[in-house]
């Protein structure tokens, strides 16, 4: 009886690591600074721009990426591959 309940809370130990787990985006901190339509424009498909944000340490826009295994912050980039960040004054 005990070997039967050891496999059983086992195999449910074992289902529950394998259940897709997503960080609860909405939670987090809104962003103050709203994607510009601008940018927007230029950014290059298979990007969800629905969880872009600005970062005004790099001044540069990122964006989740959710992989098979993880959910993680990368850069949005432009159709052209570059990252899509502010111009710094001269």
């Amino acid at each position: 009886m005990q070997i039967r309940t050891a496999a059983i809370a086992l195999t449910l130990l074992v289902l529950a690591g394998c259940a897709a787990q997503r960080p609860d985006i909405a939670a987090e901190e809104a962003s103050p600074y709203p994607i510009p339509n601008e940018v927007v424009a230029i950014a290059g498909p298979n990007q969800d721009l629905t969880t872009a944000r600005f970062d005004p340490a790099d001044d540069c826009y990122w964006y989740y990426h959710a992989g098979p295994v993880e959910t993680t912050l990368v850069p949005l980039r432009a159709a052209n591959g570059n990252q899509i960040c502010n111009a710094k004054p001269v």
